[in-house]
């Protein structure tokens, strides 16, 4: 790596949704297998369910452990209802754990594992 160089930040790359608190583990991988994908460095994509989304992504670390913060615009694909949010995420032990906030509406704390994907499969 050339000096001055940071290295890349370990959460980049795509992440299969294991399991969230506010549904069951049968309705993640409804349409798709559940993910999140930090693809860029301030972008990421999402789809668990029927909802999916864009995220405006900020990358820092929190105590010298890396994190994302985001924001987010997408829709339910059941009924077409659009949504917006908000969410956060860090490394863990188990993989990346964080949380997704529907704005007025449910909110998830989520579990996820490298995925060896690169595409999201719609």
């Amino acid at each position: 790596m050339p000096k001055g160089t940071k290295p890349p930040n370990p959460i980049m790359g795509r992440w299969r949704i294991v399991s969230m608190s506010a549904w069951e583990d049968d309705y993640l991988n409804e349409e798709v297998e559940a993910f999140i994908e930090f693809s860029g460095k301030d972008r990421c994509s999402f789809h668990f369910g029927y909802i999916q989304g864009v995220a405006d992504c900020r990358m820092g670390d929190r105590g010298g452990e890396p994190d994302v913060e985001f924001s987010w615009e997408g829709g339910d694909g059941a009924d077409g209802t659009p949504l917006t949010g908000r969410g956060w995420a860090r490394l863990a032990a188990d993989g990346l754990s964080g949380m997704f906030h529907i704005h007025d509406g449910e909110e998830s704390e989520f579990l996820a594992k490298r995925s060896g994907t690169k595409k999201a499969g719609r």
